[in-house]
């Protein structure tokens, strides 16, 4: 079985890449590399295009972790492209720097409320979290402003890796307590926002806090009697 390469992981700027089709299944076709990213962590699989060999483009529409959480499957629409053929993928890079930017204010989000996480969601210049909060009074402006003096700091974002003993180690950079970072490689991917957060995510991310912009939270709802969704979007 041949693994695919996770491009995202290291350049989550990079847009194109040429891949070899190793498989190809009823879910769609598996590539030895990739630079989309699969669904997963609350955010959505990227979109974009497969061009043949022949120039014909094909739209993906969504991407997934297969069984095994080894290979990566481009769901595609349309017949797909034959084993070893090598063919061209496009990132829809507008939609995925969206939600690079609001995968990273709902960083920030979890500084500015440091409450338990007990789920989340990313969408298209859009996202929440749920906390765990035992006390109402949430203020949208407050929560907004802390937010914003946060991105204005412009800090740099960066990844690094512990091993799974070091995280054993230091059970509170987990926030989520629903989600766990996938064990069984060893290592467990560490996202650090300068001076500002710390905690285990294999999502996609910007360079540096002001890349986010300007956001605002747009809803706080009660979801139980310690429940709280707190809505951003950008601005």
């Amino acid at each position: 079985m041949t693994a695919t390469e996770p491009l995202y992981r290291e350049d989550p700027y990079r847009t194109t890449c040429a891949a070899a089709v190793v498989a190809v299944t009823p879910d769609g076709v598996v590539l030895d590399r990739t630079v989309f990213y699969p669904q997963g962590g609350g955010q959505p699989g990227d979109q974009g295009l497969l061009t043949l060999p022949n120039g014909r483009d094909i739209r993906i529409r969504n991407v997934v972790y297969g069984p095994d959480r080894a290979q990566i499957v481009h769901q595609l629409e349309g017949a797909p492209p034959e084993i070893g053929e090598t063919v061209s993928l496009a990132l829809d890079w507008p939609l995925r720097h969206k939600r690079m930017r609001v995968h990273t204010a709902l960083h920030l989000l979890s500084v500015v409320l440091p409450y338990p996480v007990t789920g989340g969601a990313i969408g298209d210049g859009e996202g929440r979290l749920d906390f765990d909060i035992p006390d109402a009074g949430l203020d949208r402006s407050e929560i907004t402003d802390k937010l914003n003096a946060l991105v204005a700091r412009d800090a740099p974002v960066r990844e690094r890796w512990i091993t799974d003993e070091e995280l054993d180690a230091n059970p509170g950079l987990v926030k989520t307590m629903a989600v766990k970072p996938p064990r069984g490689t060893g290592r467990v991917r560490l996202v650090e926002i300068e001076a500002i957060d710390l905690q285990p995510c294999g999502g996609t991310h910007v360079r540096r806090t002001g890349e986010i912009g300007p956001v605002r939270v747009t809803d706080i709802e009660k979801k139980g009697k310690q429940n709280r969704r707190v809505r951003i979007a950008l601005d």
